[in-house]
């Protein structure tokens, strides 16, 4: 797998996409519509979060690729054969206040405090997982339409029907919207509203 293919991203000229799909692909297509005379603003965003991706467009097509394999996250990136003995866990030491009683619980339980503490965050992380995923993709909706619809009209409107649920009147509010863009916000809003009705 090359570096960033598991991140998916859809790209921008004005109000125009330009792509969608893998970071890589999506970074040489938008390499080549800037070469040919993109009016812009070219913006590129991740599906996942609607932030915006920082890709250095300068040089061959090549060169633009050669600068996103270096920036890969860690993730991606193949990893050394390791020793025997335990594995590095990427622990990090920070500071926590609790109350002694806390601080009693914790020590007679297996493991330790630290344990506990991890195995209480997991668990906790699943337990909310289909609200933090609605969270998120409620905020890459939102996130998007300031963006780009921000200066579009019924822009305020429309976002207060997609936090009301309305779907039919968000998308009425959104016909006079650029195709593009219009289509890419329903998308967003169709996934919220999906993660939202899954939680409950």
């Amino acid at each position: 797998m090359r570096p960033h293919d598991s991140q998916t991203c859809t790209a921008f000229d004005g109000h125009r996409l330009i792509a969608s799909g893998p970071l890589t692909d999506v970074a040489l297509a938008t390499k080549r519509a800037i070469d040919a005379g993109a009016a812009g603003p070219v913006l590129v965003f991740d599906d996942q979060s609607s932030l915006p991706v920082e890709i250095d467009f300068r040089g061959t097509p090549d060169e633009v690729l050669s600068r996103l394999a270096l920036t890969a996250p860690e993730a991606d990136k193949p990893t050394t054969a390791r020793g025997p003995g335990r594995p590095k866990l990427g622990v990090v030491a920070r500071e926590i206040t609790l109350l002694p009683r806390h601080w009693d619980w914790l020590a007679s339980q297996p493991g330790g405090a630290s344990a506990t503490l991890r195995r209480l965050v997991e668990d906790a992380r699943r337990g909310h997982h289909g609200h933090e995923r609605a969270r998120r993709s409620s905020e890459a909706l939102d996130r998007f339409m300031q963006a780009m619809g921000g200066n579009l009209p019924h822009y305020e409107e429309a976002s207060r029907a997609y936090w009301r649920g309305e779907r039919e009147r968000f998308d009425e509010l959104l016909r006079d919207w650029p195709a593009d863009v219009r289509d890419h916000a329903r998308r967003l809003a169709a996934a919220s509203w999906d993660d939202a009705v899954a939680t409950t």
